[in-house]
């Protein structure tokens, strides 16, 4: 049996991956390790938390007793664990150099000691480039992180980097595009403007709403990670982007479409600061190992919004009734006007 350790699994892209990996590798047994922070949720994984070849375990990254003899008894470790979003990253960056370097550090030195680890991924972002006016990032391109989640998610990335050069870990470092599908933290954009479009609650636009992202469905994602664990080389970067390019409020259109909602829900609010214009990737590196994406944008939108409907159980309780979710919300687009 093939031991894999899935860091920040009860996470949206990590529980997400862990599902996969059961379904589709039968010589695996994957164990889950989660902080449980806000966006970390056991509900993610609900239906595979007493699965015969998942194993959870509560704790932190930052906390070597509890990682460290995880990752020196995996064959693959696949790094989802980090505090990933931007807004809260500029309200307060603490948490992420934790979460994000220091966790990184501390399973990286167990990688280095572990005997019979094949393979360590990096999961980074296609936000350490920057913003990008024109053409698509390669992996060789300079890294301009513009705010503090992007840095912490760079420092990560070229760490991880360092020890495959210093030390030989077998790492491959990814980096993908903004990512959306089925159990979402509701704070980012789709499930956001998905949730409260059902509920008739006006949806927040920043800015001009011309920021430009390329969206990449979280099952195109998972495929991909699978993918550079068979074929990737260790020490190279791997850009996943799905190759759809949509304005943000082209895409609050489109939602409010398919919710069957008025355009007039749309709400604009301050901008939020150092906001990157564009983000774009070059992902000949990752096709040329055999990958593509196979979910269409708007199969996978409607789709994506189809499940936030018939799964009010899993998004409904923390909308209404968690305050750290109500407190952030207001902070965010009740007062900044």
């Amino acid at each position: 049996m093939v031991e894999v350790l899935v860091t920040g699994g009860a996470g949206f892209i990590g529980s997400n991956f862990v599902r996969h990996a059961l379904a589709v590798h039968a010589d695996w047994h994957v164990t889950t390790l989660d902080k449980l922070t806000y966006a970390g949720r056991r509900e993610n994984l609900h239906d595979v938390m007493d699965h015969a070849r998942h194993t959870f375990v509560h704790g932190d990254i930052c906390d070597a007793q509890v990682s460290a003899p995880l990752v020196e008894r995996a064959s693959i470790v696949v790094h989802f664990a980090a505090e990933t979003h931007v807004d809260r990253s500029i309200m307060g960056a603490a948490e992420f150099i934790k979460t994000d370097i220091e966790g990184t550090f501390v399973l990286l030195e167990a990688a280095r000691r572990a005997q019979g680890l094949q393979r360590f991924v990096q999961i980074s972002t296609d936000e350490v480039y920057g913003s990008v006016p024109d053409g698509a990032s390669r992996e060789t391109d300079e890294l301009k992180p513009r705010n503090p989640y992007a840095a912490s998610k760079a420092g990560a990335d070229r760490l991880a980097y360092s020890y495959w050069a210093t030390y030989g870990v077998a790492v491959v470092v990814t980096r993908a595009s903004n990512n959306y599908g089925p159990y979402q933290f509701p704070e980012k954009v789709i499930p956001l403007f998905v949730t409260n479009a059902i509920d008739d609650i006006p949806v927040p636009l920043y800015g001009d709403g011309r920021n430009v992202r390329d969206w990449l469905h979280v099952r195109d994602h998972c495929r991909a990670i699978d993918l550079i664990l068979d074929r990737g080389v260790a020490g190279e970067v791997y850009n996943i982007g799905g190759g759809n390019e949509v304005m943000n409020v082209d895409l609050t259109h489109q939602i409010l479409d398919v919710v069957g909602k008025s355009r007039s829900l749309i709400k604009a609010v301050a901008d939020r600061p150092g906001h990157d214009r564009r983000y774009c990737l070059d992902t000949t590196k990752l096709r040329a190992l055999g990958w593509m994406p196979q979910v269409s944008f708007t199969d996978g939108l409607r789709d994506t919004i189809a499940w936030y409907r018939e799964n009010e159980w899993w998004w409904r309780p923390i909308k209404e009734n968690d305050p750290q979710f109500r407190s952030y919300y207001k902070a965010q687009y009740e007062i900044r006007q």
